[in-house]
């Protein structure tokens, strides 16, 4: 039997495979860690892991996500989204492990009025974007048998994120000002999860950098909107531009990505956002 490591299991990608895990029980089995009992920052940490585990494939769930609170704690964004990521890779080449790792559309400073595609020229306009984008090029730098799936606008379920925190908003405030001028892809974890472990299935790898999420493009805007007429709120909503709502980290105008690539190769096809949002919704308001 195969074994499949998921670090960072509390967060909410980590969450939506441990969801999905008994469904593959009979072929993979999961060793799920979080931070407690995994410091992928600590390289003798992340080799000893390894070393009693010896897992075929190793998902990196973990993440700094705090965007803003990035600007003032660069050395922490880059001691897990970088030098932690170079640890697992090292260890998953050691090992002859399988290295899939999760990054984000914050590698593109978002100057564009088209999508990205895998090659694009990078450029991070935050401290986030600059840490992911740095355990990204350590990880293909490291590691030949990686996999880099950029995804964006991740919500689900679990943990915080912009979905929960619109629907606790909706429930106490009769208006809300969301940012109208900043596009991108709502991506729900559990649509990202059924994808890693398609990836995980497909006898064949292919190796390097792939983008994931769900479509078309939208703002965060139209996202609220949508949260607020799935759930039946009565709350107002207005357009804000980005110049009105000014925040620590610059975000990406545009950080929408192409999609062919993992369609093409892995035949994985994403699901249109509001599909997926619509099903989120359904299990926060039941």
């Amino acid at each position: 039997m195969k074994k499949i490591a998921v670090i960072g299991s509390n967060g909410q990608l980590g969450n939506c495979i441990r969801k999905i895990a008994p469904d593959f029980e009979l072929d993979y089995e999961f060793i799920f860690t979080d931070s407690q009992t995994l410091n992928i920052t600590d390289e003798d940490l992340v080799n000893k892991f390894f070393y009693d585990n010896k897992p075929d494939f190793c998902i990196n769930a973990s993440a700094y996500t705090a965007v803003d609170l990035a600007e003032t704690e660069k050395e922490k964004a880059f001691a897990v989204n970088a030098t932690g990521v170079g640890n697992l890779a090292q260890a998953c080449k050691d090992f002859k492990t399988v290295f899939i790792h999760v990054s984000t559309d914050y590698v593109f400073d978002g100057d564009t009025n088209l999508c990205y595609s895998e090659d694009d020229f990078t450029n991070p306009i935050s401290v986030y974007g600059e840490s992911k984008l740095k355990g990204e090029e350590l990880a293909l730098e490291i590691n030949s048998k990686t996999i880099i799936l950029r995804t964006s606008w991740l919500y689900s379920e679990f943990n915080k994120n912009f979905v929960k925190t619109m629907l606790n908003l909706f429930s106490q405030k009769d208006e809300l000002g969301i940012v109208a001028d900043q596009f991108g892809q709502p991506t729900n974890a559990n649509d990202l999860a059924e994808a890693i472990m398609e990836i995980i299935e497909t006898k064949k790898k292919t190796f390097g950098i792939f983008h994931f999420s769900n479509y078309p493009e939208t703002t965060w805007f139209e996202f609220a909107k949508k949260i607020a007429e799935l759930s039946k709120s009565n709350v107002k909503l207005n357009q804000l531009t980005t110049e009105q709502y000014p925040t620590p980290a610059k975000r990406p105008k545009r950080s929408t990505m192409c999609l062919d690539k993992i369609e093409e190769v892995y035949k994985i096809e994403p699901k249109y956002w509001e599909n997926s949002l619509e099903e989120c919704v359904n299990i926060l308001t039941q």
